[in-house]
């Protein structure tokens, strides 16, 4: 019977179905119904399924001509329930992989993905996990659920996992022009995801087994948290040492043709993968009596980093003679990364609240990508930008260096200024005003 999905695919008659409609979802769903594929979408937020139906794209990364062609051809459908899954041929899964605050893997949204469409699934159904995990998950936990009905994989149904690797802001590669790796249950299984995904890459690379691509993704991710670890921590030393500027070392380094890649220190990493995976790493290593000594040391230094940041504003507020109860503090930029409206894990969030814990209750914060944060379990309404709020703060704190910031006019307002991002290196004028992270021109004590 999997001659009768291959055809199906061949034809784009295959109906899929996308559990989790986020930042990986989304896309994925959009880039299918423009290859002619129909597509329904299954998100628990119903926030999600309104401004879909209400045809309004939510996520800035998809092409809102692309959104709009999807929804009004009725290639793209979408809903809360798992009403239609008996419908589908084919699943992707994208749903969020989080870590419980003991730092332990929470794969409870895949599991519940899973039963749904296990409840309601036919035989010969394509079942594609992309939501980032630790190896073993797809075997070891989603095949037991779906052959509780005695079905076997790449007979009855058929089983793979294919990581994600969706860059939120990045103007070159998308969900259609980003290589992609499979990992099948079988050979069988295996095939038949590269020909569904072949249909919306440019390449896909086959390897032996789902636990290859699972680690394979951790890898992906774990290399940068290694790598910003490695400078945060040089930027530390070039402060402490006084004399030394990280950001021309790395520029210097980078003039090196080959054997270095330029990594950036900051005030923390965010996003869903590279603070996370680690921990997923981790875990699942302990049960092998194994520990990942090298890549913790790495999570957990890029997990000082905000405070770290902290500690600059405090220090800037005890040279200019303002208390804790009076001073003024200004973030610039609550989203994770630059130019992208994503704010999951943004360490804008983890330096907001150290400072409130350090008793500044006066915070505002601004980011245009953003109307509003939550914030101590609380909504917060973001600041509009203008001189009176830059003249009101105390310090001013450049977290994430959004494009579209004038930064020169922001310095020209503001009273001092603490840059975790270099996003000041072509401000000539007022250089005086500026703590630059890594810089060296501000020691420890």
């Amino acid at each position: 019977m999997s001659e009768v999905l291959r055809e199906k695919i061949k034809q784009k008659k295959a109906k899929i179905g996308i559990i989790g409609l986020g930042y990986v979802g989304l896309p994925l769903a959009v880039e299918f119904s423009r290859r002619g594929f129909t597509v329904h979408g299954i998100d628990v937020d119903n926030s999600k399924i309104k401004l879909i139906q209400q045809k309004k794209n939510y996520i800035k990364d998809v092409i809102n001509k692309d959104f709009l062609y999807a929804i009004n051809n009725r290639l793209f459908t979408a809903s809360a329930t798992y009403d239609k899954v008996g419908e589908q041929d084919i699943f992707f899964i994208c749903v969020p992989t989080p870590v419980t605050p003991n730092k332990t893997p929470d794969i409870s949204y895949i599991m519940n993905a899973t039963e749904e469409i296990f409840k309601r699934m036919k035989r010969h159904t394509l079942f594609v996990l992309k939501s980032t995990t630790f190896p073993g998950t797809t075997e070891d936990y989603v095949m037991p659920l779906l052959e509780r009905k005695g079905w076997k994989a790449g007979k009855d149904y058929y089983l793979a996992f294919s990581p994600e690797r969706v860059d939120p802001g990045n103007k070159t590669y998308n969900t259609g022009n980003t290589p992609i790796v499979v990992g099948g249950v079988t050979r069988k299984c295996a095939e038949l995801s590269v020909m569904i995904l072949q249909e919306v890459a440019t390449k896909v690379h086959t390897v032996s087994s789902p636990r290859v691509a699972e680690m394979e993704k951790l890898l992906e991710n774990i290399f940068r948290s290694v790598n910003i670890a490695l400078v945060n921590e040089m930027a530390l030393l070039c402060d402490r040492m006084g004399n030394i500027n990280i950001w021309e070392v790395i520029e210097a380094a980078s003039t090196k043709p080959f054997g270095f890649m330029p990594f950036y220190p900051g005030p923390g990493i965010g996003g869903h993968c590279i603070q996370i995976d680690p921990y997923y790493l981790d875990w699942q290593a302990r049960q092998y009596d194994f520990h990942t000594k090298f890549i913790e040391l790495a999570a957990e230094s890029n997990e000082e980093m905000p405070f770290y940041v902290k500690d600059l504003v405090m220090k800037e507020l005890a040279k200019l003679s303002v208390n804790s109860a009076n001073a003024n503090v200004l973030i610039l930029g609550t989203t994770f990364k630059r130019d992208v409206d994503d704010p999951r894990n943004s360490p804008a969030i983890k330096v907001i609240e150290l400072l409130y814990k350090e008793g500044i209750p006066n915070i505002n914060f601004h980011d245009p990508y953003m109307r509003n944060i939550r914030l101590l379990d609380r909504i917060f309404r973001v600041q509009e930008l203008n001189e009176k709020l830059l003249r009101d703060a105390d310090v001013t704190v450049i977290i994430t260096d959004h494009t579209n910031y004038d930064y020169e006019w922001i310095v020209a307002y503001s009273k001092r200024i603490i840059d975790t991002r270099n996003a000041t290196k072509k401000i000539r004028n007022n250089r005086e005003k500026i703590t630059l992270l890594g810089a060296g021109t501000y020691k420890i004590y």
